[in-house]
């Protein structure tokens, strides 16, 4: 079945000049694997679109659960000279915890 990431996962975001940098945490050590398999960098430009010019880098953290994405060129230039209202990208972690993702069936029936 398709559910959105957020069921799976929290997620933190900030920026560093022009580059978005989005944290996933799996809520539960057993989500970690499936988030690592759905979440690709592929897929996350393509859920973004043109909010992401540049590339999506992928950096796993298996020991805690998460995975981190620098989305470059996604912020306007940076927050001391882009003219969008999220100039430091805060929302960018939520924007993708609404990435619908496939997971097993019987994943959350408890």
């Amino acid at each position: 079945m398709k559910v959105q990431l957020i069921r799976l996962a929290h997620g933190r975001s900030g920026d560093k000049g022009d580059t978005s940098n989005v944290g996933v945490i799996a809520l539960k050590p057993e989500y970690y694997e499936i988030i690592k398999r759905e979440v690709t960098p592929e897929r996350v430009k393509e859920h973004f679109g043109d909010m992401v010019k540049g590339a999506v880098e992928r950096f796993e953290m298996p020991n805690i659960g998460a995975l981190n994405f620098l989305l470059h060129n996604a912020l306007g230039g940076g927050g001391t000279i882009t003219l969008k209202h999220d100039a430091q990208g805060k929302t960018m972690s939520t924007a993708l915890l609404r990435m619908e993702i496939e997971v097993p069936d019987d994943l959350l029936s408890d």
